[in-house]
């Protein structure tokens, strides 16, 4: 069986027999590391834990959260600073729960149609 890979300097390949694997895998590790670089940041311990946690409940490493932001952050030129945008507030809460109380008390009202309901609206 021969084995080919490609050669990211010369864009050739190399086949099992024409170059061992042990000269070819440090031309892999010299392109990576020419294409990739590690940044290091500041943040407060809690936040770092966090963050972590919460990319690991959505089955993600904390280094492909921060990479997806960063390429936003360019593609957009914007900083958002607020992940709470999409969560009820604390008013809409309580109607929600106002709502599944009625609706559980069988306090809920059905209409047949969009007429019904806007002569019932007007009634009140």
């Amino acid at each position: 069986m021969r084995i080919y890979l490609k050669d990211p300097y010369t864009e050739g390949f190399f086949g099992s027999d024409d170059m061992l694997l042990d000269k070819i895998i440090p031309r892999y590790i010299l392109w990576y590391m020419n294409t990739h670089t590690i940044l290091n940041i500041k943040t407060d311990k809690k936040l770092k834990a966090d963050a972590q946690k919460v990319a690991g409940e959505l089955g993600v490493p904390l280094s492909t959260v921060m990479n997806a932001f960063l390429k936003q952050f360019v593609r957009d030129k914007e900083i958002t600073f607020s992940a709470n945008q999409y969560r009820p507030t604390p008013y809409l809460i309580g109607l929600i729960e106002e709502a599944k109380k009625e609706y559980e008390a069988g306090e809920v009202e059905w209409f047949e149609n969009a007429e019904d309901f806007i002569t019932a609206l007007k009634k009140k």
